[in-house]
């Protein structure tokens, strides 16, 4: 089970290492949640009324405002610090673990290198993530269509399972690239082939730890989206700040765990005792 809460592990030991990381684009991605569209279709999928327009739901999944110029703001300013602040976040936790040491000196430079390849990354999950968010909404709309109210309910349920599942699956193929580029500086395709060669031998435990991931963080949410305003983006800064370490440092620790690459900071802590 280290492939699955190893990650978690790490994150409460050097919490207080970690937390300047995670802040601000915790903050952000809270903001960038249309709390209207979630709160109307969520209160009213509880409420024996699942039905709602096609725009309400886009805007009840996308993490890209478009209702109002300040919700716009909000998700421009989540992609701007998610970038930088992913980039020093993955040099801090790799130092660590290759170095076993957890100081900011050197990173930089180890930034500088690797920062044009988180922007990548990131703008490249954004654009699939809103793209699913996107024919998600067009079926459930679809669904919603269905003059069976118990029949939606379940084909509904169906589709945003069929759906998560299709999304983490997609989100494993490039998910060891980035740290694979960092340790071994390869290009972007020699990269990727070898992160997904040694992604594939773990890929069941790495689809359970983010089913794991997604199914508490859409519960959490959707849950939360019954309360007041103020009291369900606290609770999404909080969330979105765990899980904002958590996808960056299972890269980490995955791959030193598929290349068999030996953890300094583990070994460093069994040494001191």
């Amino acid at each position: 089970m280290r492939t699955v809460f190893g990650s978690w592990t790490y994150i409460f030991k050097n919490i207080l290492f970690l937390l300047p990381f995670a802040v601000i684009p915790a903050v952000f991605l809270s903001l960038s949640l249309d709390y209207n569209c979630i709160h109307a279709v969520w209160s009213g999928f509880f409420t024996g009324d699942p039905r709602a327009e096609f725009l309400e739901y886009l805007h009840a999944w996308s993490f890209l405002r478009i209702d109002d110029w300040l919700g716009a703001v909000y998700s421009l300013l989540a992609i701007v610090t998610v970038i930088p602040a992913f980039s020093v976040l993955l040099c801090f936790v790799e130092k660590h673990m290759r170095l076993g040491k957890r100081t900011m000196s050197g990173l930089w430079n180890q930034t500088k290198n690797i920062l044009p390849s988180v922007a990548v990354y990131v703008l490249l999950m954004v654009v699939v993530y809103e793209i699913w968010a996107i024919v998600l909404s067009a079926v459930l709309f679809a669904v919603a269509s269905v003059p069976n109210v118990p029949a939606i309910y379940v084909l509904s349920i169906i589709a945003m399972a069929a759906f998560g599942f299709a999304l983490i699956y997609l989100a494993t193929i490039l998910y060891l690239w980035l740290p694979c580029k960092q340790m071994t500086g390869f290009r972007f395709f020699e990269a990727l082939l070898y992160s997904y060669r040694l992604m594939v031998g773990v890929r069941g435990k790495l689809l359970l730890s983010f089913a794991i991931s997604v199914i508490g963080m859409f519960l959490i949410l959707v849950l939360c989206s019954l309360l007041p305003y103020a009291a369900y983006h606290i609770i999404a800064v909080v969330l979105f700040f765990f899980l904002f370490l958590n996808f960056g440092i299972r890269m980490e620790t995955l791959y030193f765990e598929t290349d068999k690459l030996d953890r300094e900071d583990i070994l460093r802590h069994k040494w001191e005792y």
